[in-house]
């Protein structure tokens, strides 16, 4: 893949996870859970990469603070979400590990990693298991989302031409 090509779709990425955190979250206590954000994950994950994955997530983190959309649970959910997605699917060339890297990486390990972070950077005093219900219902319904939708596009040029095969 070009460098144009890949810096245009790690933005379209990053365009779909900041637009949709303005239509498509729900609470979980002192965090907010957004769906697309796990399903951008997937499939960047499976187009581009874990790298690429992880600064999408990165970004699209970055902009949802700066916009007010999110709080700062997105960094631990997001990079370490995409991730896993990344290096699962790197591992397995299976489509299907990425969504189940991103739940294990969001959903639990993310989930876990966030009560220290709440702690210390938002002043917030969580218990042990406080975000892992919100994480595993939004990384989980994220990532079929991801999956049903690079199922739907698996036979385009573009997931043939692109798609990550290192």
């Amino acid at each position: 893949m070009n460098r144009t090509t890949l810096l245009t779709t790690m933005a379209l990425f990053v365009a779909i996870g900041t637009l949709a955190a303005q239509f498509l979250w729900f609470p979980t206590g002192i965090a907010k859970a957004y769906p697309v954000q796990h399903a951008v994950n997937v499939m960047a994950a499976v187009i581009l990469g874990p790298g690429p994955a992880v600064v999408i997530a990165l970004m699209i983190g970055l902009l949802r603070n700066l916009l007010g959309l999110g709080t700062l649970l997105a960094f631990p959910g997001g990079l370490i979400g995409a991730f896993f997605a990344g290096y699962l699917y790197k591992l397995t060339k299976k489509t299907w590990s990425a969504g189940v890297g991103e739940i294990i990486g969001t959903g639990i390990i993310a989930s876990l990693l966030s009560v220290p972070f709440a702690n210390v950077l938002m002043g917030q005093s969580v218990g042990a298991l406080a975000f892992v219900p919100g994480f595993l219902i939004s990384s989980i319904s994220g990532a079929i989302i991801g999956l049903f939708v690079l199922s739907r596009v698996k036979e385009s040029n573009f997931i043939k031409r692109h798609a990550f095969s290192k």
